[in-house]
């Protein structure tokens, strides 16, 4: 298992102040670091890449989109914001090295209309992301765009698996993938083994390792080893990373209600979240070999 942190740890919107950052996940003995990109127009692209080569990390990034930009507005021009801010961040991925792009990049992230999502909905999106996957199969062939399923508070479009891989079906690129969080899926899933096992090897092109409270992983209630174990029987090969923020942060924390620290700092966080993800996977695997 290949154990990965987010840029959110240490900044909100990565500019070039945080290259920094990327030299310092390796050192702190992480194996992918993903690009937290909300901003693609401001992302320090060749730099980042300079950086990444003196490393042997494995580039990621993520996304979300907004009100501006949304996928399942009925504003076409809204819409067309959406697609070329995803086909920019292809050729982001592309240029870094990265194969995997994933985050709500589907719809106005926290953009809540106060329904179900509806079919207009459901056409605008799909058919907006279809353009940009068949962008990212033409420029960037190795990418797989993962949608990410997320909790009722902050979507009403995506929130589990079984959607997800809907919208997968309904894109119809062979490069879509799924994302799952496991700060979502406790609040939108029954099954943590059911959700992975609904995305399969076919569909399953992210993981997010958080806690449920996005405190330190392995310290709350997700059961990462039942987790662990089906990430195993379906033959998950991508990174699992630790996602987090901090209550510092101005643009996320409304979104993500962070009102307190789970630690001193977001790097305390990170590190002992390693460790104990690390000693549950290797606990893990021992009990299935008996």
């Amino acid at each position: 298992m290949r154990i990965g942190v987010d840029t959110f740890i240490w900044t909100e919107v990565f500019t070039e102040k945080d290259l920094w950052i990327i030299k310092k996940a390796e050192e702190l003995g992480f194996q992918a670091i993903d690009f937290a990109i909300a901003h693609p127009e401001t992302f320090p692209t060749e730099k980042v890449l300079k950086e990444l080569a003196k490393t042997s990390l494995e580039p990621v990034t993520s996304t979300t989109l907004n009100a501006e930009s949304s996928l399942i507005s009925s504003d076409s021009a809204i819409r067309k914001k959406g697609i070329q801010a995803l086909k920019q961040l292809v050729d982001i991925n592309k240029a870094i090295g990265s194969k995997i792009l994933g985050g709500v990049n589907y719809a106005g992230w926290g953009c809540l209309t106060g329904r179900p999502r509806t079919e207009e909905e459901w056409r605008n999106s799909v058919n907006s992301m279809r353009e940009a996957a068949e962008y990212a199969a033409k420029v960037h062939p190795g990418l797989k765009i993962c949608v990410e399923p997320v909790n009722r508070f902050e979507t009403h479009f995506i929130n589990t698996a079984e959607d997800g891989v809907k919208y997968c079906q309904d894109v119809g690129t062979e490069n879509m993938a799924v994302h799952l969080d496991c700060f979502h899926m406790i609040r939108e899933e029954t099954s943590y083994t059911r959700a992975v096992k609904i995305c399969g090897k076919k569909y399953l092109g992210y993981v997010h390792v958080c806690e449920n409270n996005r405190g330190i992983p392995g310290t709350g209630l997700v059961p990462f080893k039942e987790f662990f174990t089906a990430l195993k029987e379906i033959g998950y090969t991508g990174p699992c990373v630790i996602e987090s923020f901090d209550p510092s942060f101005e643009e996320l924390n409304g979104q993500c209600a962070i009102w307190r620290k789970f630690a001193d700092t977001g790097e305390e966080l990170a590190v002992k979240g390693l460790a104990n993800l690390r000693k549950i996977a290797d606990e893990t695997v021992t009990e299935q070999s008996y």
